[in-house]
């Protein structure tokens, strides 16, 4: 199955490799405004570069358009991209507004492609643990909840990009780095019933927050409290959700959110738990999230079926970020309902 990438910065990188990782995915083009972004590219996969998308999607053989572009420029890419047929693996978030959400997924619906979203953390080997426990209903009801992304992003990584920090192309440390921890927050917890969120620019010279702190409270009761920043000081100090249940309480942890830091379930024995800790310590990454989520669309198309990331939810993340901006700039609670409409800031 043939792949394409648009957008030849960092994160293209993750792809071209996850795609060569992928025994039934090739790599056969590129396409970016700045010719140099391509190189590396076609040195080392023999790519054909484009500097005009256009010309790139008039290709037959382009299956799916991997979109690795700065996070405002994905809506209007992905609907010309679905509308030549192309299926999609889009980058978080999955747009800036839900608007322009809206027009990615209805896009994608109507041309009949596929569309993927890139939250590969849900594929690491402590979550997919984590979820297997959830599913079995071995930690009962669900008291409330804590997540927290404190993270060092100093200003040279700001200063890489002009969109970068900037509220319409990037977003803050909640819509760029603490997305995919909001992600396995809402894959274990369902849905929010309303949020409250504070936030600040305290330490980076950008436009957006480097620092937020939230409550959630979830249709069925539970809270959780969300902490993110990329101001701490020198490095990655701690990615965590922790979930108290009345059988039981996990935290999985450390700089990535990688093991289980604490792990006691009502029935378990001690012998369990610490097979269960030894076995993610041993391979704590797995297979890169970023090759299950190309090998998962590869199975899609092939089984037409719905990739393990869809474009709802994508969009369910990007609404509970923005449920946080819109409480933070009110100063009070955001409640969810069917009908929600938010500043396209």
């Amino acid at each position: 199955m043939d792949f394409a990438i648009v957008g030849c910065g960092f994160i293209a990188k993750k792809h071209a490799k996850a795609i060569e990782n992928v025994a039934d995915a090739k790599l056969v083009a590129v396409s970016d405004k700045i010719p140099e972004a391509m190189t590396p590219y076609v040195e080392e996969y023999g790519v054909t570069p484009y500097t005009e998308l256009d010309e790139m999607l008039q290709e037959k053989d382009i299956d799916v358009v991997c979109i690795c572009t700065p996070s405002g420029l994905h809506a209007p890419l992905a609907v010309r991209i679905a509308a030549a047929k192309k299926h999609i693996i889009l980058e978080k978030p999955i747009a800036m507004t839900l608007e322009d959400t809206d027009r990615i997924i209805d896009a994608c619906n109507e041309n009949g492609v596929k569309l993927s979203v890139v939250h590969p953390n849900r594929f690491r080997p402590v979550v997919q643990e984590l979820r297997k426990i959830l599913d079995q209903g071995l930690l009962g009801k669900i008291s409330h909840a804590n997540a927290t992304v404190n993270w060092n992003r100093n200003q040279e990584y700001y200063d890489q990009a002009p969109w970068r920090g900037t509220k319409e192309h990037d977003g803050g440390v909640l819509m760029n780095q603490a997305i995919h921890n909001i992600d396995l927050l809402l894959w274990f917890m369902g849905k929010p019933f309303q949020v409250f969120s504070m936030e600040a620019t305290r330490l980076r010279h950008i436009e957006a927050e480097d620092v937020s702190t939230g409550l959630i409270q979830f249709e069925t009761g539970a809270l959780c409290t969300v902490e993110t920043s990329t101001t701490v000081y020198p490095k990655n100090f701690e990615e965590s959700i922790t979930l108290f249940g009345e059988k039981g309480t996990v935290k999985i942890g450390g700089s990535n959110a990688l093991f289980f830091e604490h792990l006691e379930i009502e029935g378990m024995s001690d012998k369990k738990v610490a097979a269960l800790k030894e076995k993610i310590k041993k391979d704590p990454w797995g297979t890169p999230g970023h090759q299950w989520i190309i090998e998962d669309m590869v199975h899609s198309i092939k089984e037409d079926k719905k990739p393990a990331v869809t474009g709802e939810d994508g969009r369910k993340a990007l609404e509970l970020v923005l449920s946080f901006y819109e409480s933070a700039k009110n100063n009070k609670p955001f409640q969810y309902s069917k009908e929600r409409a938010y500043a396209n800031n």
